[in-house]
């Protein structure tokens, strides 16, 4: 490796250990490694920086996060929650399956780990600990869960791996299907043994008749995830067409439907919409000029022919990069892990013939794994917020948690045409 990338990713780790910002500290390696080396003229900065975000898809993160940010005001995710307790609530351990089958069900409406642990954790991680639950297991059950809608369609997450590879954004919704599904099923069983061992009960049975009740105020809100998928699986329009229609659709509904939008509340979504969207594309602008650096540097084809010198077996590489990963997400913000990595990985998945679909589905559980693992773990630190406990206290009940997401990851790594087979039907 090159005097040039060993800067350039020195200045970045160190950056990282006195705690600047992911987005300064990849801004400012990049910086440091143009003016030290003078690989290009400083112009270049800036206008790497801005072809990081220039991308017709990457517009569906912002129509993504608004469409989320109205149909949690206009009460979809109430009634979301409504539908779940009517359903499961009762059963011992109810409210613990209640929150995975929520944040999994708004995770399809939001695409994004942490506006679903504060949309669901703010309504049953309360519920939760007057009902007897442990704050530090619910903290982890709601932070792990949560994070599943990084998996599920729509995945921002997702969108911007497909933009960075070049790889369709349509099979990658379609292949986190049956993971994400994998997923809920997994945290409900953990949910249900913890709960049970420790005699935590449900909530009340549901009245007669609150059942179809809680199906029909939901149905608007299950019918999300069926317009976007059905609507890209048939042709119908692209993910970002889809993430406008979702924003029409919200509206339609909170107005007419449910009658509980006002000017208020979307001025609200907008502001709320910006911010977020702000944060989201700085890092991609950032993350884009020090992966440009990587680049210029060669280091994605001299970390291929180093591997490649140790292994000729496809299963070691994705082993390799899960580990790889797996460091990376505990101490690194997602989308800057994806467009720092894709890069240096695609040599190796054109190498070895792995499918970047398959690949795309396999970084975007590494990442939900690493979104819950401290030190950073922005999802589990969320969820603890709001419980108003610190992180320690919910290391203990995290381990099995994580521990059956690992199972997955590494199910769907070792039989691939659990992600394959959706997006393979696109392809008739």
């Amino acid at each position: 490796m090159t005097l040039g990338a060993l800067t350039l990713i020195g200045v970045f780790a160190l950056a990282i250990l006195v705690d600047i910002p992911i987005a300064f500290g990849l801004i400012l390696a990049a910086l440091t490694y143009l003016l030290v080396f003078g690989a290009a003229p400083m112009m270049v900065s800036a206008q790497q920086f801005v072809a990081g975000m220039e991308s017709f898809t990457l517009l569906a993160i912002p129509l993504f996060v608004m469409a989320a940010q109205l149909m949690n005001r206009a009460g979809l995710t109430q009634r979301l929650v409504r539908l779940c307790m009517a359903l499961v609530g009762d059963i011992r351990g109810g409210l613990a399956v209640v929150a995975v089958l929520a944040c999994m069900m708004f995770g399809a409406l939001s695409g994004s780990g942490v506006a679903d642990v504060i949309a669901i954790g703010s309504m049953l991680l309360p519920a939760m600990h007057n009902n007897g639950y442990h704050k530090g297991f619910s903290s982890a059950l709601v932070g792990t869960a949560s994070s599943i809608g990084t998996v599920i369609p729509p995945s921002i997450v997702m969108i911007v791996y497909g933009t960075t590879s070049n790889t369709s954004v349509g099979k990658l919704f379609m292949g986190g299907v049956v993971p994400g599904m994998l997923l809920t099923a997994a945290l409900v069983g953990v949910a249900l043994y913890v709960s049970r061992k420790h005699g935590w009960a449900g909530g009340k049975a549901a009245e007669p008749g609150e059942r179809r009740r809680a199906f029909i105020g939901a149905l608007p809100a299950l019918l999300v995830p069926v317009l976007i998928i059905g609507g890209i699986r048939f042709g119908v329009f692209t993910p970002t067409e889809a993430a406008a229609s979702a924003i029409l659709y919200a509206l339609l509904v909170g107005t007419l439907v449910y009658r509980s939008l006002g000017l208020r509340e979307i001025v609200d979504s907008l502001i709320a919409t910006a911010e977020t969207s702000g944060a989201i594309l700085l890092i991609i602008g950032a993350a884009g000029l020090f992966a440009w650096g990587l680049t210029y540097e060669q280091v994605p084809q001299a970390i291929a022919a180093l591997i490649g010198e140790f292994t000729d077996s496809r299963y070691s590489v994705l082993l390799l990069l899960t580990a790889v990963l797996l460091v990376l997400g505990s101490f690194m913000e997602s989308i800057a892990i994806i467009i720092i990595v894709t890069p240096i990985v695609m040599p190796l998945l054109s190498q070895y013939d792995i499918d970047p679909v398959h690949f795309g589905v396999l970084l975007t559980v590494n990442l939900a794994i690493g979104a819950n693992t401290p030190p950073l773990g922005v999802d589990l630190m969320a969820a603890c917020r709001i419980a108003g406990i610190s992180v320690m206290e919910s290391l203990r009940p995290l381990v099995l948690m994580l521990g059956a997401m690992f199972a997955v990851l590494m199910l769907i790594t070792f039989v691939p045409e659990l992600v394959l087979f959706l997006p393979n039907l696109m392809d008739g």
